[in-house]
This record gives structure tokens, C-alpha cells and sequence, in this order.
């Protein structure tokens, strides 16, 4: 599976999120796209089908994250 270099998946992740906590109002068509390319950069990256599941995926990937680590996760 190919995978994204360590480095570019906290960069993935910090911007998706970014942008998914602006309120719906704020999101242009610009903010939009953005955000939907930013889901399928992490969607291939992780090797996965689902936005949701490829922030797990790339926050298992990150420095630091054990196996079965879930501390990384909302609470």
C-alpha cells in the first residue's frame, strides 16, 4: 500500500480539521474543494475509503502513537 511520508499526514490532518471546525456558513465553494481534496489526499494516504476512518489511520501513523494506541482520539 503506498503510504504517505510521516511528515505530510500532521499537515493533512491539521488542515482538514481546521476547516471542518468553521461553521457550514463560512465554507465557500473554495473552503469546499479544499476540504474535499484534503479528505481524499488523507483517504489514499492511509489506504482507506472513508475521511473518518483515514484521520485514525494517518493519527496511528503519527510520531509518537503506539499499536492500539487510541489516545490520540477525541474524547
Amino acid at each position: 500500500m503506498l503510504m504517505a511520508h510521516p511528515a505530510i499526514l500532521p499537515s493533512l490532518t491539521q488542515q482538514y480539521r481546521a476547516l471542518e471546525l468553521l461553521p457550514a456558513d463560512q465554507l465557500n465553494r473554495e473552503l469546499r474543494q479544499r476540504m474535499d481534496d484534503l479528505a481524499y489526499s488523507l483517504c489514499v494516504s492511509t489506504g482507506t475509503s472513508d475521511v473518518d476512518a483515514a484521520l485514525i489511520a494517518a493519527r496511528h501513523h503519527l510520531p509518537g502513537a503506539r499499536v492500539a494506541d487510541d489516545s490520540l482520539l477525541p474524547a
